[in-house]
């Protein structure tokens, strides 16, 4: 650190005149929470002192001149953020927007060159400039309790629990209410523990069970839940209209017939009021629901106290059924009396179906989520004191109306004796036309109340608070399924609106649906529907409860620890159980309907993330089946081709992934290998990643694609061939391509093509080599799904040279091994970080180069070549696939063919099978060989036994052989050459394959395939050229794509059961 009288002799150009000497803001200030630290930079002074060491930054020399203040070093305060790049643990750097650009990088952290480019996530429209909340911010009491509490105190309070009762007795009333209570308290319980599990948004229902099944779950059971809600809105609009005509019948008045007519009118207009309020906004939303909970209490405790006091003597109330507490009418209420009512015969459940839509409210808090303070508090306590209260109000309503009202009356004083009534006794009783008393009037309510038009007021506020509830929920619901985007036709009606982004589009659907609905007119063809839409959501709601609690993901820790993941299964089957009891045909119609919303997501496959418990089971499944297979011993039965492809850029060399993919489509495993001899860095290598996997994705390939760098190919495919895969699931097969330019490149691209070969083998692994004619390198032609190229997809190749060339250096890259023609082409990238010399004469970019050979090419070559493109993605017309099965390998030479006549493509192509003698009894091997392909259960269409194998070739064979290697014969003191004795010692067997060649050519020049048995590379025994020579010879002068195949001497086949 310097001193005062340091800083100054070494600083004279500072200009301390006009006491402008600047200051050091050395307690910075703190910006919010996100720990920016603002320093003046106008008040900071820059020296022109050397700093000690290259390391020292700007902080220490801020620092520096904290002595020039004439502070002492034990009294100066730095921040943090002078003294390291770290951050400390803040909300705004787990927040899930565009703020999270506070924490530094690993690649910050680490000191790798060039600074990072964070990855933005995308802002929640809550959290941005447009917000689909609003800026009023509701507490659990204005929130959650009292819209609870009015969506459950709704049209059944006043207009049909005094009928459940008359139908049901009060014993299984209460019962309702306890079956009723027990689905709520632990769905509430399930939502409870979801709600408090992290931050909900708006969208209510479908962003619970969105965010923890899935967007499929949670889609199709979101548009269910919305439209019952619609449909409760319409509901509860017909339960005011069925009291506001019976106020207007009392007093004589009409609008048309007092009947359904005049309730489609009222309904429709009070349905377009209610729309209007909640598109006024959330005060004005609030306003109107304070004023109607006011009234619906008053009206309680109206009928409450009206129930005690009693009827007084009035003979007119009396002969309505309005008796007073009578123990006698408790126990003639007591048991149950169902009848024909409403076109139906009544039982329990019916009755039930009608009720049930009266608790479904504690989902009132959870619509509107997103205008909630603290929604994973308010929730839970606000539900539960809604269910409380009106669970309670429930019970007491129960007994008071079945206490002092009997079942049936006639109205008619003159039915009365001495001044009480006698429901046995009547003349309507005996006939069914009784028109009051609890099982045939809706209005009891009213009749027993101590002043009539307050229960008016209360039917309507509750029918209407309820009404007004559901279609201020519905909008919201759509809103957050359009923003998501999980149903295109949705979004249109998603667009918000004003500062608060009001969905006023929402509200036109949800006033277009409720007034349908509406125009049906009786409410109780529309409960029973609800109620099982309703079941259907709690249901759900349950099991992502159990589910997310029996799978426990690291990311489930609910703060509301009041819940089982037993009781949440047992709620879950509840709910269905009661569907089906209820109603087992619109049960089923609820489950199809949901189905199908389920299978249109699963087709469209949004891109949707939200770490559902879905994938942590898929990830936990897999685990498991991993582990238990890893404990499985192999069994030739159960033997399928796990095929590693080394294919370099999957874009290059599609007609070799796609022969890879024909292995192992609908049955095994598939990688596609890319090696690199540069270090790319971590980024570069991911974005190769994700570019070849949306590759293969978009062909509809399933593969893994895997990336390699920093080592040279000999190394990369050892480690490729060694750590690919987990377990089991490991590639047992090597899929590579044949290197057509094999005699004019460098030594050591041969050399290490033929130890990839090698060490294949020594790992266990089974060789397949692809040749097609004019090569495998396709990266001239554009296929349809290939993704728009970037820089970091223009590959190089490096010019190859003879063997003699002088220029040529020892050590062996990627784009030095692998000519164009070749099955693996791993150049690096032409990036700058990846360190590619510009300089260097012999790189040729990889496009230009095909396109130049294309435009010299004539016609026949390039349709020949888009042939080959095609050749294992088309159909195949009717032909042979000729397998010339040489050597036993254990049958994977004969697995790989059969496995491709069964696919769709192949199928017209029947088997030739070609085999070898010993030349003492061929009838004898041939019955013998045809009797294991029997038991083998291969169906072919034709075996040959080839003859003449031992023959010598014909001379200009044996010419084109000598030709081929001419140039490595010449320097037999070159380790990388053929020596004479090698020739003579290897002479037999050369002209055996030389022989091969020949049979090839005469049997199968019509075949669409080849596939024939690949001689084993022995390092110690054969030469590089030599071996890649005899490779040449058996796949030249055939026009269709001929496979080298053999597999790890252990058997792939197998004749027992």
């Amino acid at each position: 650190m310097f001193s005062r009288s340091q800083a100054s002799k070494a600083n004279n150009d500072v200009d301390i005149s006009n006491n402008k000497m600047s200051t050091i803001c050395e307690n910075v200030e703190q910006n919010g929470n996100n720990n920016n630290y603002n320093v003046n930079e106008d008040d900071v002074v820059t020296s022109n002192v050397a700093p000690t060491t290259n390391r020292r930054n700007s902080r220490l020399s801020i620092r520096g001149f904290g002595s020039i203040l004439g502070k002492k070093r034990d009294e100066r305060k730095f921040s943090l953020y002078q003294l390291t790049n770290e951050s400390l643990p803040r909300l705004d750097n787990y927040r899930a927007s565009k703020r999270n650009i506070k924490r530094p990088s690993i690649g910050e952290m680490h000191g790798e060159p060039g600074r990072e480019q964070r990855l933005p996530i995308p802002d929640p429209l809550s959290e941005t400039g447009t917000t689909t909340g609003h800026s009023v911010k509701l507490g659990w009491i204005m929130g959650v309790m009292i819209p609870c509490l009015l969506n459950i105190w709704g049209v059944m309070l006043f207009l049909r629990l005094s009928w459940v009762i008359g139908e049901s007795g009060i014993l299984q009333t209460l019962a309702i209410i306890a079956i009723s209570a027990v689905v709520c308290v632990v769905t509430t319980l399930s939502l409870s523990a979801i709600c408090t599990n992290g931050e909900v948004k708006s969208g209510g229902v479908y962003f619970i069970i969105s965010r923890s099944l899935g967007p499929e779950f949670g889609a199709s059971v979101g548009v269910v839940f919305a439209f019952a809600n619609a449909v409760a809105a319409s509901m509860n609009t017909i339960g005011f209209c069925e009291s506001l005509n019976d106020l207007l019948k009392q007093n004589d008045l009409k609008i048309i017939d007092n009947g359904i007519n005049d309730i489609r009118i009222v309904g429709v207009c009070a349905i377009l009021l209610l729309t209007f309020i909640c598109c006024v906004g959330m005060e004005w939303e609030t306003k109107a629901q304070n004023f109607l909970l006011a009234t619906i209490i008053i009206a309680i405790f109206n009928f409450l106290i009206g129930a005690a006091i009693g009827p007084l003597g009035n003979e007119e109330y009396i002969s309505k059924g309005f008796v007073g507490f009578s123990w006698d009418v408790f126990k003639e209420n007591f048991g149950s009396d169902y009848r024909f009512s409403e076109g139906v015969q009544q039982n329990s459940f019916s009755v039930f179906a009608i009720y049930f839509p009266s608790v479904t409210g504690i989902q009132a808090g959870a619509n509107i989520c997103g205008d909630l303070k603290d929604p994973g508090a308010a929730i839970p306590k606000g539900t539960f004191w809604a269910l409380l209260i009106s669970m309670s109000s429930y019970v007491i309503f129960t007994f008071f109306a079945g206490s002092a009202a009997v079942r049936d009356a006639s109205g008619n004083v003159a039915d009365l004796v001495n001044g009480s009534i006698i429901s046995s006794s009547l003349p309507c009783k005996l006939n069914n036309t009784c028109e009051f008393g609890l099982a045939n009037s809706y209005s009891v309510m009213q009749l027993m109340s101590l002043w009539e038009p307050l229960i008016y007021a209360g039917c309507f506020a509750a029918t209407l608070s309820t009404a007004l509830t559901n279609l201020l929920s519905v909008p919201r619901l759509v809103q957050a399924l359009g923003i998501d985007q999980i149903y295109p036709g949705l979004i249109f009606f998603s667009k918000p609106y004003g500062k608060h982004g009001e969905p006023y589009r929402g509200y036109v659907l949800t006033f277009i649906i409720s007034a349908g609905f509406l125009l049906i007119g009786q409410l109780n063809v529309i409960a029973p529907l609800i109620s099982t839409f309703y079941l259907a959501s709690y249901a759900l709601i349950n099991f992502c409860t159990f589910h997310a609690a029996f799978v426990k993901p690291l990311g489930w820790r609910p703060t509301f620890k009041y819940y089982n993941l037993w009781l949440s299964l047992f709620g879950f089957l509840l709910c269905i159980v009661i569907m089906f009891l209820i109603d087992w045909m619109a049960s089923l119609i609820t489950l199809v309907i949901i189905f199908a919303l389920y299978l249109v997501v699963m087709y469209r496959k949004p891109e949707a993330n939200w770490g559902s418990t879905t994938q942590a089971q898929q990830y936990k499944a897999t685990l498991t089946s991993v582990y238990r297979l890893q404990n499985v011993s192999d069994h030739v039965k159960n033997y399928n081709p796990q095929v590693l492809v080394l294919s370099g850029d999957p874009k290059i060399r599609p007609p070799l992934i796609d022969f890879g993919y024909l292995l192992t489509k609908q049955n095994s495993l598939m990688f596609v290998g890319n090696i690199l001899p540069k270090s790319i860095g971590y980024k570069n290598s991911q974005k190769i990643i994700k570019e070849g996997q949306k590759y293969l994705d978009e062909r509809k390939i399933k593969a893994f694609y895997t990336l390699i760098d920093g080592f040279n190919m000999d190394d990369g495919v050892k480690i490729m061939a060694k750590c690919t895969g987990l377990g089991k699931m490991s590639p047992n097969i090597v899929l590579i391509g044949y290197k057509n330019n094999w005699f004019n490149c460098r030594k050591e691209e041969v050399e290490t093509y033929f130890n990839i070969l090698y060490n294949s083998f020594s790992q266990r692994l089974g060789v397949v080599i692809l040749r097609l004619n004019n090569g495998l390198d396709f990266s001239g032609v554009k296929l349809e799904c290939t993704t728009p190229t970037t820089p970091m997809q223009d590959f190089q190749i490096v010019r190859t040279f003879g063997f003699n060339n002088p220029v040529s250096v020892a050590s062996v890259t990627a784009s030095e091994l692998l000519h164009v023609d070749s099955n693996l082409n791993l150049a690096s990238l032409d990036t700058p970080n990846i360190g590619i010399a510009e300089s260097e004469p012999n790189l040729v970019d990889l496009n230009e180069f095909n396109e130049n050979r294309n435009d010299n090419s004539n016609d026949s070559v390039n349709t020949l070549r888009s042939n080959m493109l095609t050749v294992f993605t088309r159909k195949q017309p009717k032909s042979t696939i000729d397998v010339f099965w040489l050597y036993d390998d254990g049958g994977l030479t004969m697995l790989l063919p059969h496995i491709i006549s069964m696919r769709s493509n192949w199928k017209q192509c029947d088997l030739r099978i070609f085999a070898l003698s010993h030349g003492k009894d061929e009838k004898a091997e041939e019955k013998s060989m045809a009797n294991l392909l029997i038991k083998f259960r291969i169906q072919y269409s034709e075996l040959i036994m080839l003859k003449g194998l031992s023959d010598r070739p014909k001379l200009e064979t044996i010419n084109k052989h000598k030709s081929l290697i001419q140039n490595f014969c010449q320097q037999a003191t070159n380790e990388f050459s053929i020596t004479e004795h090698e020739l003579r010692s290897l002479e037999e067997k050369t002209w055996r394959q030389l022989r091969i060649h020949e049979l090839i050519v005469e049997y199968s020049f019509k075949a669409s395939l080849v596939v024939m048995s690949l001689p084993m590379p022995r390092r110690e025994a054969i030469s590089t050229p030599l071996y890649m020579s005899w490779l040449e010879m058996l796949t030249t002068d055939i026009k269709c794509p001929i496979v080298l195949a053999r597999g790890n001497q252990t058997p792939v086949l197998t004749f027992y059961s």
